[in-house]
């Protein structure tokens, strides 16, 4: 018996991997979060599989239906949205099913940062503008940002921000960001990514607020950086002609002439 951790992508039912959705169809155990995991992914369940919505459940309460599981020789799995490397609740879990002595494994997904990115047709990594994207949050009642991981503290660096669970504090920030990026920096916001009704705001930071107005949700991504949208950035080495790599040595005295 295994639980299977799958990461269940940002909501469109196809953006999830082959590997999940044949785990998803192996096992006669389905926990989801309701929440956010489109209902379109049960349809993978095999017939006759339970199938538990977690979204109503405390930690106490999913583990319990996981040893229920175990106590049955069922594999479980268990689909989280997007993917299970950040903000996922999985940690505890895994805490939990150690403990325990229940085997897991773990099956990657799209994250929600990047169907937002492929929602705007953007590269978040470009030469000479950008070349980190940093993955953050404000502090929500759930869980609080360590002291040094502040908005300001991460656009000090120019990087990229995909900053997620925040846009109902979005006075604060614009506030937090302007000084370092500029109020003409551009930034683009995406309320559910890949889903049927996907929505998208472009502005920069001294416009979006008036851009957005009174409507906004909380599953929405801000992107915030001087790569998105951009015209005016050089081209990347990797492809130029004259550079010599691996797999097109180039120049009398090729890196690794042995490849040619």
């Amino acid at each position: 018996m295994t639980v299977h951790f799958i990461g269940a992508g940002p909501g469109a039912p196809d953006l999830i991997t082959l590997r999940g959705r044949d785990l998803i169809a192996a096992c006669p155990v389905c926990l989801y979060a309701g929440s956010l995991v489109p209902d379109a992914l049960l349809s993978h369940c095999p017939e006759g599989a339970h199938i538990v919505n977690t979204a109503r459940l405390s930690l106490d309460e999913i583990m319990a239906e996981i040893a229920q599981a175990h106590a049955k020789g069922q594999d479980v799995a268990r689909l989280h949205s997007g993917d299970l490397s950040v903000w996922s609740a999985m940690g505890e879990q895994l805490r939990r099913l150690r403990e325990m002595e229940i085997p897991y494994d773990v099956t990657p997904g799209v994250p929600s940062f990047a169907a937002a990115a492929a929602t705007l047709a953007a590269e978040l990594t470009l030469p000479g503008v950008a070349q980190s994207v940093v993955l953050t949050r404000t502090s929500g009642r759930a869980t609080a940002m360590p002291e040094g991981e502040t908005l300001s503290n991460f656009a000090r660096t120019g990087a990229t921000l995909a900053i997620h669970l925040s846009i109902h504090i979005l006075d604060q920030v614009i506030a937090d960001l302007t000084p370092h990026y500029g109020p003409d920096c551009p930034v683009a916001v995406v309320w559910r990514a890949s889903w049927p009704d996907e929505r998208v705001v472009k502005a920069t930071l001294s416009t979006l607020q008036t851009a957005i107005g009174a409507e906004m949700e909380r599953t929405a991504l801000i992107l915030v950086g001087h790569a998105i949208g951009a015209e005016d950035f050089g081209e990347s080495r990797l492809y130029a002609g004259d550079y010599d790599r691996r797999f097109r040595p180039v120049g009398t005295e090729p890196r690794f002439p042995e490849e040619t």
